[in-house]
């Protein structure tokens, strides 16, 4: 079993930064790689970065130049640097885990970019 607990999000200008946090517990030696999710009211859930234990890297069309994933192994975190926010990035911000045969979810985090 993987607990997640997300941290970071709040209020932001457009063109301002955020950086969300994942931190892990539990049996996190399972972890093959782990994500951040997004979903605005009405919209589906959609992938926004992933990073595999490899260390490769994945992101949505939407937020390449703009986001960066990265993880802290010795803190056991996820960590999701967003930069030059827009408006449509506004929504809630969920940690993801991949375990073999199940997922692991944070509570979700939630981003708003508005003036």
């Amino acid at each position: 079993q993987v607990q997640l607990v997300e941290s970071g999000g709040g209020l932001v200008q457009p063109g301002g930064s955020l950086r969300l946090s994942c931190a892990a517990s539990g049996s996190i030696f399972s972890i093959t790689a782990m994500g951040w999710y997004r979903q605005a009211p009405g919209k589906q859930r959609e992938l926004v970065a992933a990073i595999t234990s490899g260390g490769s890297t994945n992101y949505a069309d939407s937020v390449k130049g703009r986001f960066t994933i990265s993880r802290d192994n010795a803190k056991n975190t996820v960590y999701l640097q967003m930069n030059s926010l827009k408006p449509e990035d506004t929504a809630v911000y969920y940690c993801n885990a991949d375990l073999p045969g199940r997922d692991s979810w944070g509570q979700g985090t939630q981003v708003t970019v508005s003036s």
